[in-house]
């Protein structure tokens, strides 16, 4: 066997996995979600296999593995640049719905934002009589043509600006909840625009399809680890991932004491009745802020989740000589930050919380840790 049928083979082997990777990738989507976001998710997954599959035929039909005429080479490639057109702008709109954009709520908007996909259709199809973006010449090789870089410049800018949007969205003090998600988004252009960059240079290496594979297998884990271990309203940790946290330290003893801090807002039920369940949906949100801008200044490591309802549990691990004051110095952080988060919203409402403390032993069990700092945390509000 030569060193070309080698290569074509090691080709076909790598997009072939690309291709089964974000088809069981598809199926697991629709069959996990039916959020709109998903939809554009499952949309892009689909587009994504159209692109492995030609760019698959392609390289096997010029290499001699099945007949391939100068029909079959510009059939392959404009499916495999229409599709990718389609995927960016689906992959567009995916990120802005995770982004909580605007943009997405306008249904016109999201329709003209197809204007670059019908361009590339309709350039495609001019193509297929004048080459200027790809043709095969007349010895049956693929060339590029004068407008060839116009094929990218429509589909990657799609990807581009969202994921500028995303990194921007990092510094932005009203996604704090978000800035995990954010920072994933931003960096998922990086490896397949490289491999990319790559590809364009040297069109015989097999990288954009295994990149672009391994980007959306990132993003699907990221989003089974938000559906599993995450509050959606809050973005915090929620009981599952508590309780994770609790019996992780329980096992591994760790070298540091662990305390507990329960967290409670003060006249909740007020706030929903008078401003309605909205505002107390950003009540709850501006507590979960108050509690990551505390724990970002706190020394030590900490977990913070959210208990249910207007409940929060902080796990932080402290120095067992000082443990004890450094939560009380938490705690007052804590009350500080949300002091001056309400103060920013000029909020009608007064938003404070009670923090009840237990500190956790070899012996203990969390629900039993919990009740303990509840009867401290009553002992507050009764005060």
């Amino acid at each position: 066997m030569n060193s070309e049928m080698l290569y074509t083979l090691l080709y076909t082997e790598i997009n072939l996995a690309a291709i089964i990777l974000v088809g069981i990738i598809g199926f697991k989507t629709n069959g996990l979600s039916k959020m709109v976001a998903q939809r554009n998710f499952a949309m892009s997954i689909g587009a994504e296999v159209f692109f492995f599959l030609s760019d698959t035929l392609y390289v096997m039909g010029v290499h001699d593995l099945f007949p391939c005429g100068t029909v079959m080479i510009m059939l392959t490639k404009t499916v495999y640049f229409f599709s990718t057109a389609l995927m960016c702008y689906f992959w567009f709109i995916y990120f802005e719905y995770i982004q909580g954009s605007s943009f997405v709520e306008d249904r016109r908007r999201v329709r003209l934002a197809l204007i670059p996909v019908f361009v590339m259709a309709v350039l495609l199809l001019i193509n297929v009589f004048t080459g200027i973006l790809f043709y095969v010449d007349d010895e049956g090789i693929y060339r590029r043509g004068t407008f060839f870089v116009v094929q990218y410049l429509l589909s990657y800018t799609y990807v581009f600006i969202t994921c500028f949007r995303a990194f921007l969205g990092i510094f932005n003090k009203k996604k704090f909840a978000m800035r995990r998600q954010l920072i994933i988004l931003s960096l998922f252009p990086l490896a397949p625009a490289g491999a990319g960059i790559l590809q364009f240079i040297y069109p015989q290496l097999p990288l954009a399809c295994a990149a672009l594979s391994l980007s959306t297998l990132l993003l699907y884990l990221e989003w089974i680890e938000q559906m599993i271990s995450v509050d959606p309203l809050t973005m915090l940790n929620n009981r599952k991932q508590l309780a994770y946290r609790f019996e992780s330290w329980m096992h591994t003893h760790d070298t540091q004491d662990l305390y507990l801090m329960l967290v409670d807002a003060n006249r909740f039920k007020h706030i929903n009745d008078t401003y309605g369940h909205l505002e107390g949906d950003t009540a709850l949100i501006r507590i979960a802020d108050a509690l990551r801008l505390g724990c970002r200044d706190y020394a030590g490591k900490s977990s913070i989740s959210r208990y249910g309802g207007d409940e929060f549990v902080v796990l932080a691990w402290a120095d067992r000589k000082k443990g004890e004051q450094e939560i009380r110095h938490l705690m007052e952080s804590i009350h500080g930050h949300l002091k001056r988060l309400n103060s920013d919203a000029n909020s009608p409402y007064d938003l404070t919380v009670c923090i009840g403390m237990a500190k956790v032993t070899e012996q203990s069990v969390l629900k039993d840790v919990i009740e303990e700092a509840d009867a401290q945390l009553y002992d507050q509000k009764r005060r």
